[in-house]
């Protein structure tokens, strides 16, 4: 894990005010996690920090690519994604248990913001439920060949299906029932 130890901001030396920093998110970021949805990527993360007196106010500006898999036609496509994420770090003495998706609560004594983790989770977030070429791809449309054999393989399936309907006629007299 020592690859992620660039994600770190040690805002303890920083004067109050606004900063910036600019973070590069690409295959090496998303192999430190195992378990991640996104095996591939290049994306930018710019990060402003804002430091008070007892809290700081981050914002993230995250755009790139990541690549996907078609769940149609499982093909690999690089699909843009671009958004903004806020979070406020709150400096408390005393042990807090009431983290919320927006305010982090840290100890006084810590001295960097470790941010690999937000990075991580905000743009695995953004990875859609249904990947599609032509939904989340730019100008792309799914792989008419691999269609084509999927088609093929589902007319198949219901040609057996129907010579398996033929094969048992008890089946007939049970579909009448559900029919009623």
């Amino acid at each position: 894990m020592k690859y992620l130890k660039q994600y770190r901001i040690p805002f303890s030396s920083l004067t109050e005010g606004k900063h910036d920093f600019e973070f590069e998110i690409d295959d090496k970021f998303f192999d430190c996690y195992a378990h991640s949805l996104v095996k591939n990527g290049k994306l930018k993360a710019l990060v402003q920090l804002q430091k008070q007196e007892t809290m700081l106010i981050v914002t993230f500006n995250i755009e790139g690519t990541i690549m996907l898999t078609c769940d149609v036609c499982l093909n690999e496509f690089d699909s843009p994604l671009q958004f903004t994420e806020r979070l406020i770090v709150k400096f408390v003495n005393e042990e807090w248990d009431n983290d919320t998706e927006e305010v982090l609560v840290l100890p006084k004594t810590d001295y960097e913001l470790d941010i690999a983790g937000l990075l991580y989770e905000y743009i695995n977030v953004r990875v859609p439920y249904y990947a599609k070429c032509s939904e989340q791809g730019i100008n792309l449309t799914c792989d008419a060949e691999m269609l084509s054999k999927i088609n093929n393989s589902s007319q198949q399936e219901d040609e057996s299906s129907g010579e398996e309907e033929k094969i048992d006629p008890r089946w007939a007299a049970l579909k009448n029932i559900k029919n009623n």
